[in-house]
């Protein structure tokens, strides 16, 4: 089911989704003081080609870092997770599209603070 879930969401969107990821990560890169979060929306853009079977989990990241994710949640973080969290409540009004929405608070999860956050594979 997750397969057929990740197809769907590549057809819908995902591939869309992943290729602004991308662009957002050359452009933030090329920002020197924002090279950690380019990096992270790349994995961003990974994820949004495959999400389904995919977890977020906290790690540790180091005295910069945790300076760089309080500027970015309150520059651009909080409203980038404001847009994914109600996307993810619009497509939870349908059975249908709940995994999608569910993907969709993962994703509102990493992007607040990006440099606090991975994706591995779910159990």
């Amino acid at each position: 089911m997750k397969t057929f879930g990740n197809i769907l969401w590549l057809i819908f969107g995902g591939l869309e989704m992943a290729i602004g990821a991308f662009i957002s990560g050359i452009v933030l890169c090329i920002t020197i003081i924002f090279i950690p979060v380019g990096l992270q929306q790349f994995k961003i853009g990974k994820f949004f080609i495959w999400p389904m079977g995919k977890e977020v989990v906290k790690t540790n990241p180091n005295g910069f870092k945790k300076f760089l994710n309080f500027f970015w949640a309150i520059l651009f973080g909080w409203e980038s997770a404001l847009i994914y969290f109600l996307v993810g409540i619009i497509f939870c009004i349908t059975i249908i599209g709940i995994p999608f929405g569910k993907q969709y608070f993962k994703m509102a999860k990493f992007v607040f603070t990006p440099l606090g956050h991975d994706f591995v594979q779910a159990n």
